[in-house]
């Protein structure tokens, strides 16, 4: 669409360029759209520049955190000792040292301005959720007195009723609890008129069951904890300390104008785009990717991070995506609870510096047809304080048997527990972008490299004997130097790779939380090495000297029995889908298809054996996640048709008319005209109009006798019905007069800036 003058909305003066024709604002629905592009194009900082040069960088990290030393230097020696051994290794919390904690964590809260506390806690929903209680009460003589008790800092009673509980709770049952959880810092979080001091907690329900993220994720840590010591005790290390799992998820995301972000009614109440043309440019040209990041999104970027840095958040990477106006930030690993906290706080951060900056942060995995989606690719590992890096190969990985012991046991996992894996990423977001040629696809294989491919290729032969080395890359370019080479390339098509010391699982969504992934990875890993530490105590009897052979014998067993779950090539490719078939490897290719395997025999046999979730609670979430695709499906159809009823068909009668009307003078003076815009106007139309009824009655006609047909009737039935209505709209677009046209377009809101 061209360029032109737009009025100001009060002055109907030309106030800065826009992508319409015309020089007066229509009397339509484009007024708010030719509105925004005004306000975009006369954006002005609003706030002062921040003055970074005043306090270090460094200084900031963790300033706003009870951290370990914070802790170290406020609480008395026995008690510091005490709550270090429970957050580092895993040692039962002494409830009698509480008292003494909520004290000094309410002192350093007060210094730094708190008048408030919060249990922070994360239900079902994915959501972040939180129940501020004051500080102050009253003493009886007029005034009050702070006070924070050793019983208020471990336990809060927010009230249930109102989370989902996939049925474990009845609306009318509403206690719930939150519980401190040690092993995350409490934190305190900024607001221009004070702060708050906030206590990460878990959710249980009255009756002691999970009603949330967290909970999962610390019972599957111990279960994996449990199982890797038996390995680490057969490779003779007796030091016990714990071994957790960690995580660094990187966060894609999108940022758009708030004044095209509120003129977007899809935006606003389904977080993606249900109509849009594709523009004539998008990112066909790979100029975004890595590009200079323009100096609005820096400036966001920088208020971002310093933000981040003060929660303790260790932030590493910044940079231009592949779509336009898509980004990226990444963090360092940590402890994969922490990790998992951390996250949710980067996403209510990135939406709210967006906002002081006039833009929104789209986290949802598609919000614009056509250009690439985002994930949140979890790379995890598992390692200890006194053994490292548990998925370091070393120098050789053919000489290091406990990595490849702990290697193939997450082989045997992803493998075994494939369904699992698709289903803790299965969102009705999530399906617009797995499959497509931008992310993995929704068949789960791992990618190795070269070099671990080799290595149980041979042993698969008979024995490994040698490695691929590294070496070195030489660049051909004598002002540049040398540079280590990796033995393997990397694999950007594949849901679960190998990059050197940790698997990526690059299926998770952008709009996801981390949990479920974690849990998945957690318990199904604590199940593999659960397998081998018995097959391998079973094979030594307490001979330490047989110890080489048994994990030979171990080895080549599960790379002949789950190598299928191996590929190194393009996942991508429609010959990478029949190769999967015939493998035998599933493509659960929706959520519809997805979800049901949490009802899998041995998936529910899994978290009950390893005491990571109930048979109930494992119920509770797959109703829920149901539930929840079930309902953004069903808010997204009624959204398709109130935008097509009320904005897109009115936007095209109109043009219509006017061609209608042209026709008809043009014919009065004689003159022959062609009508053949308004013929396939004419037939748009109607078509849409059909569409949309059609879409109307499949909505109407849910017969679903459960929670499970009836996301299949949504994916099969709704899903198609609401393209339908887009195909028709998406191709007004193109035609209608811009001026017309009400809704700010892709090309306006990816590249006007």
């Amino acid at each position: 669409m061209s360029t032109t003058i737009i009025p100001e909305a009060e002055s109907q003066q030309s106030s800065g360029p826009a992508a319409g024709r015309g020089s007066s604002v229509p009397s339509s629905g484009a007024s708010a759209r030719m509105a925004a592009i005004a306000a975009v194009t006369n954006y002005q900082p609003t706030t002062r520049p921040l003055n970074f040069s005043e306090t270090p960088t460094q200084d900031l990290f963790s300033a706003n955190v009870f951290s370990k030393k914070v802790m170290k230097d406020r609480l008395p020696k026995p008690i510091f000792k005490s709550l270090v051994a429970t957050i580092e290794a895993g040692e039962k919390l002494d409830s009698s040292v509480a008292d003494i904690v909520a004290s000094a964590m309410k002192d350093w809260a007060i210094e730094k301005g708190a008048t408030h506390y919060a249990h922070v806690f994360f239900p079902l929903t994915g959501a972040t959720a939180e129940k501020h209680d004051s500080f102050l009460s009253p003493n009886g003589e007029g005034t009050a007195i702070a006070e924070f008790s050793g019983s208020q800092l471990i336990q809060g009673e927010p009230d249930g009723s109102s989370f989902p509980t996939g049925g474990i709770r009845q609306t009318f049952e509403a206690r719930g609890y939150t519980i401190w959880d040690v092993t995350s810092p409490a934190y305190i979080l900024e607001n221009p008129n004070g702060t708050t001091l906030c206590i990460p907690t878990a959710f249980v329900s009255w009756t002691g069951e999970a009603l949330d993220k967290k909970t999962p994720v610390l019972r599957s840590m111990e279960a994996l904890n449990r199982q890797a010591q038996r390995i680490l005790t057969l490779f003779g290390h007796e030091d016990s300390a714990f071994v957790a799992s960690t995580a660094g998820p990187e966060q894609e995301y999108f940022l758009i104008d708030r004044h095209f972000f509120f003129a977007r009614p899809d935006l606003v109440n389904a977080g993606r785009t249900l109509f849009g043309a594709k523009p004539p440019k998008g990112q066909e040209f790979d100029d975004h990717y890595f590009g200079a990041i323009p100096e609005r999104v820096l400036a966001f970027m920088l208020e971002t991070e310093r933000e981040l840095f003060k929660l303790g958040i260790p932030v590493k990477t910044r940079h231009n995506e592949v779509a336009p106006g898509q980004y990226e930030i990444a963090p360092v690993f940590e402890s994969a609870n922490l990790a998992t906290d951390h996250q949710q706080l980067m996403m209510t951060t990135l939406r709210r510096v967006a906002e002081k900056y006039g833009m929104a942060c789209l986290m949802h995995e598609k919000p614009f047809a056509g250009v690439n989606g985002s994930g949140k690719h979890v790379n995890w590992s598992l390692g200890s304080s006194s053994q490292g890096n548990l998925l370091d190969p070393g120098d050789t990985p053919h000489d290091n048997a406990q990595f490849l012991v702990f290697c193939a046991a997450v082989i045997r996992a992803v493998y075994k527990y494939q369904g699992l894996l698709r289903a803790v990423v299965a969102s009705a977001g999530n399906d617009h972008r797995l499959g497509a040629n931008e992310a993995p696809p929704a068949i789960i294989s791992i990618f190795l490299g070269d070099q671990l491919t080799d290595v149980f290729g041979q042993i698969k032969a008979g024995g490994a004997n040698s490695s691929l080395e590294k070496g070195t890359l030489t660049v051909g370019v004598d002002v540049l130097p040398p540079l280590p080479k990796d033995a393997g390339d990397r694999n950007r098509t594949s849901p679960f790779a190998f990059t050197g010391n940790r698997f990526e699982f690059r299926a998770v969504g952008s709009n996801q939380s981390i949990a479920g992934p974690l849990v998945a990875m957690n318990a199904i890993v604590a199940e593999s090495i659960d397998y081998c530490a018995s097959q391998l105590e079973k094979a030594t009897q307490g001979d330490p000297e047989s110890l080489h052979s048994a994990v030979q014998t171990l080895l080549s067993e599960v790379i002949n029995e789950c190598g299928a779950i191996i590929f190194n090539g393009d996942g991508y490719s429609d010959a990478w889908h029949t190769e999967a078939s015939e493998r035998g490897l599933l493509n659960l290719k929706t959520t519809a298809d997805a979800l049901p395997y949490l009802q899998a025999p041995e998936v529910q046999e899994l978290f009950e054996k390893y005491e990571v979730l109930s048979e109930r609670e494992l119920e509770s979430r797959l109703e829920t996640y149901l539930e929840q695709y079930c309902m953004t499906v069903n808010v997204e159809a009624q959204l398709t048709i109130e935008m097509a009823r009320t904005m897109i068909f009115p936007a095209a009668i109109r043009y219509q008319n006017e061609l209608a009307a042209t026709c008809a003078n043009l014919k009065l003076v004689g003159y022959e005209f062609d009508t053949d815009t308004l013929d396939v106007a004419t037939s748009l139309v109607k078509s849409l109009q059909d569409s949309i009824a059609v879409l109307d009655k499949a909505m109407s006609e849910d017969g679903a006798v459960d929670l499970v047909d009836e996301a299949r009737h949504c994916c099969d039935v709704v899903l198609p019905a609401m393209s339908t209505v887009r195909e028709y709209a998406d191709e007004l677009e193109g035609i209608v007069a811009d001026d017309l046209w009400p809704l700010p377009t892709y090309q306006e809101m990816l590249f006007i800036k």
